[in-house]
């Protein structure tokens, strides 16, 4: 149980998928493509392929079977967040935005009760993260996250969200400060953050150095879905 509950607290470190696309058959339906399309636009902003701090689920040659089934759970994702394009309304329902007052590409609010969910079981109606871009106003909802254990072998994962049509990944090698100097998750260094998934801290010899906490994987398996 302890185990799943630091997951679950930890997930608010994300960041933006990295880039990669899904190969296609020629026999995929059109209106199936629109959902491989869907999710591959979602890896656009990202770190490279390869980074320290990023694994990557094996590439696969998408089916049609898989393109169908994808283009149904982003149909039941789009319903179930409708309501959360207000994203007072996500906060009302318990989800809660990473450092807000850091600028970022894209913002993740997390719900907790969510992600120990999806420790056990998976529904494409409750993703573990809503992902938002800041406005003058507030934030634009443009997608969402789906999570999956550490220990999810690769079969479990493509069960979940179809691998020939989105890479899952997960974070590697990431120092983070001590809860007690939480500020420091800003902290940067020539210029370049310092701590977190984009830091440049990618040994635990570094991260001892600096005086963070150092996780050779943070948390599990997730991936992102544009709206």
């Amino acid at each position: 149980m302890w185990r799943m509950c630091r997951a679950a607290i930890l997930l608010s470190y994300v960041v933006p998928v990295p880039g990669a696309r899904a190969q296609l058959p020629d026999s995929v339906p059109a209106s199936s493509m629109a959902a491989a399309q869907v999710a591959n636009e979602s890896m656009e902003d990202a770190m490279p392929m390869g980074s320290a701090h990023m694994r990557m689920t094996p590439s696969r040659v998408a089916t049609a079977a898989d393109s169908a089934r994808a283009a149904s759970e982003v149909k039941i994702l789009h319903a179930a967040i409708a309501k959360y394009a207000d994203y007072r309304v996500a906060e009302a329902d318990g989800y809660r935005p990473f450092l807000p007052n850091v600028p970022q590409k894209v913002y993740h609010f997390t719900s907790r009760p969510r992600a120990l969910l999806a420790t056990v079981h998976f529904d494409p109606a409750k993703p573990t993260s809503l992902l938002y871009r800041k406005t003058a106003s507030g934030y634009e909802l443009v997608g969402a996250m789906y999570t999956a254990p550490r220990s999810a072998s690769l079969e479990e994962m493509d069960r979940r969200f179809p691998l020939g049509i989105a890479p899952w990944h997960e974070h590697t090698n990431i120092c983070i400060p001590r809860r007690a100097e939480r500020g420091r998750a800003v902290e940067q260094r020539d210029g370049k953050p310092l701590f977190g998934p984009a830091g440049s801290i990618t040994t635990a010899a570094e991260c001892t150095a600096a005086g963070g906490r150092f996780f050779p994987v943070l948390f599990g398996w997730m991936v992102h879905v544009p709206r």
